[in-house]
């Protein structure tokens, strides 16, 4: 039985007719197929994989193949990407989507297209900061208590100032999003974060394949009862969303790389109260 995702952050969600992904018991995630070349584009790219390093293609979503399924917009059949479902194995998740680069649009990109994305550039923290947050959920401890879940618009999240940023980071990893950070997950989830990102970092610093434009840092960690009862959070570094990536033709994808490098400084460059109370035996 397929059902909508529960921690969808960004992108659409398939609900009021409107056609979005669905995932189902068996820890797989649907993604529907645009009709135009982006779909055809994502799905030449997952096919072509098996180029990527061993260590590297497990930060990206397993590719199980093309399926029709029903729409969830109640449009009969539909091809769908079929994809691991990276949530599938957690309980009581905190998820933070982040569109990397400070430019979103590709190159031959349709002029409409151009200004389109270049206006919300803009707009939002992308050029300035090389990133913008697309969508954040972070949650309290039990399912029980919904007052503790932190969820703020989109639109206050990719407008961050640069203190800002620091700030939802800190909240993200705090046992109360809605209360006073206490950046109580900090050590727990930033440094097998930080781990992950340095190594996509050192491939993005060599590899010439493609080049992935409007393409997001999914960052997941686990924060229900097993977690509190002394059980590893979990945490994770996917990429996702990969409709507009291009072939590198030979170069260095800047773009991606400098966003990259930003957001590991953002993390490594938290306010020594987010680290200060943790011991380096402990990280």
């Amino acid at each position: 039985m397929l059902r909508v995702p529960e921690h969808q952050v960004a992108g659409h969600k398939a609900i009021d007719g409107v056609l979005g992904p669905l995932v189902d018991d068996s820890g797989k995630f649907y993604k529907p197929l645009q009709s135009d070349h982006r779909g055809s584009n994502e799905a030449t790219f997952y096919e072509t994989l098996s180029s990527i390093p061993d260590n590297i293609r497990s930060f990206f979503p397993v590719f199980h193949g093309i399926k029709e399924v029903e729409a969830s917009d109640g449009s009969g059949l539909h091809p769908h990407l079929v994809l691991e479902d990276i949530l599938a194995g957690y309980d009581n998740p905190c998820v933070m989507d982040v569109k990397i680069g400070s430019r979103t649009w590709y190159p031959e990109a349709a002029e409409e297209y151009v200004r389109k994305c270049l206006l919300k550039d803009r707009e939002s923290s992308s050029i300035h900061l090389g990133f913008r947050i697309s969508g954040l959920k972070s949650v309290g401890p039990s399912k029980q208590d919904p007052s503790s879940c932190w969820q703020p618009h989109k639109k206050f999240l990719q407008s961050l100032s640069a203190d800002e940023v620091k700030l939802v980071l800190s909240k993200f990893v705090s046992s109360d999003g809605n209360a006073d950070p206490d950046s109580a997950f900090a050590c727990e989830v930033f440094m097998p974060v930080l781990k992950q990102l340095l190594e996509l970092k050192k491939w993005f610093e060599v590899q010439t394949i493609f080049h992935f434009y409007s393409c997001s840092v999914l960052v997941v960690y686990e924060k229900g009862e097993r977690v509190m009862n002394g059980k590893k959070a979990g945490a994770v570094v996917k990429l996702v969303d990969f409709a507009h990536v291009v072939d590198a033709k030979g170069a260095i994808d800047h773009n991606f790389l400098g966003g990259l490098c930003s957001l590991i400084k953002f993390v490594q460059d938290l306010p020594s109260g987010v680290w200060e109370s943790v011991s380096e035996d402990e990280c």
